[in-house]
């Protein structure tokens, strides 16, 4: 089983071999889907570092604590929970992304979206901000994670999806296109059908929660059910370090997307849901090709048959 998210989260590594730190375009996006998890303090210095990387990349430890209003400890635990091994990681990566600022590279900002906008404008702001985190999510995604959960997906006798709202569309929509490829998936609108649906999974079988807060107690508890009777794990959130993360073998990060009043979290956490339900499928159909081709193109065939004029009696 490859490391879990979770323990880069808490330790800056994991247990075993070393994790990669982000890189410095990712760094931004890096910023944003963890800094709401962090403490006060952290966050300025998040903020800081995100914000101006030039600047920040020319101070020591010492002045970057004293620009934020923090110390020196929550400066280095900053730089270990956005993934770098210590204070002088993060600031290399602040000059490459400084560097890549000068160049051009930087992702724009988009303002939030107002109640008297022209409808041009919210077409505008809203396609940017989907690039946006489809950018941040892409940056974010973990391949050894996705890797990890494609294959075990392929292999799965029965795959479980489990999510609520917004992420339960989500969930359908992926469990739409396994059923088109030969897979066996289910995705319980219904809570307590979804625990009950965990309770008959084993060794061999997948369930994926789909919760972006990462603390949802519906998605939490068959999920909990299923790696408690020994089925593999996987946890699409925002939120890496919640409470979801105790009960996944295998996390994928998700972009927490630009929250606004008129754009609440479940419609900006859905772009990078699909994209990562997208990877999880075409990853699927991939390693299943000998399958799945002929299933998707039987689908096809029925749906095409489905259409065509019926005969008439004459």
């Amino acid at each position: 089983m490859s490391y879990s998210v979770k323990e880069t989260f808490t330790s800056g590594t994991s247990s075993g071999s070393a994790v990669a730190p982000p890189a410095p375009a990712a760094l931004a996006a890096k910023v944003r889907t963890v800094a709401p998890s962090m403490t006060r303090s952290m966050q300025r210095v998040a903020e800081a570092v995100a914000g101006d990387p030039a600047g920040c990349a020319a101070l020591t430890v010492t002045g970057l604590a004293e620009r934020t209003g923090t110390s020196e400890a929550t400066v280095v635990r900053t730089a270990r929970l956005l993934g770098y091994p210590g204070y002088r990681d993060l600031r290399l990566a602040l000059a490459a992304a400084a560097a890549q600022q000068e160049a051009g590279q930087a992702p724009s900002v988009t303002a939030d979206i107002a109640v008297d906008d022209p409808v041009a404008d919210v077409i505008v702001k809203l396609a940017r901000d989907e690039q946006q985190a489809l950018a941040d999510t892409a940056a974010g995604i973990d391949p050894v994670q996705l890797e990890a959960a494609v294959a075990a997906m392929a292999t799965a006798r029965r795959i479980d999806v489990y999510g609520i709202g917004a992420s339960n569309l989500v969930g359908q929509d992926l469990v739409q296109k396994l059923l088109r490829i030969g897979s066996i998936a289910h995705a319980p609108v219904d809570p307590h059908l979804a625990v009950t649906n965990a309770v008959q999974l084993r060794a061999g079988d997948v369930a994926i929660a789909i919760t972006h807060s990462g603390r949802t107690v519906d998605v939490i508890e068959p999920l909990r059910v299923a790696f408690d009777h020994g089925a593999t794990t996987i946890a699409i959130t925002g939120r890496p370090d919640g409470p979801i993360s105790q009960y996944a073998d295998h996390v994928l990060t998700t972009s927490t997307g630009r929250e606004s009043e008129l754009r609440p979290a479940a419609m900006s956490s859905r772009t990078g849901q699909l994209l990562v339900v997208d990877c999880l499928f075409i990853g699927v159909a991939q390693r299943t090709y000998e399958r799945a081709a002929p299933a998707l193109s039987a689908s096809y065939e029925a749906l095409a048959h489905r259409h065509s004029p019926r005969p008439t009696r004459g």
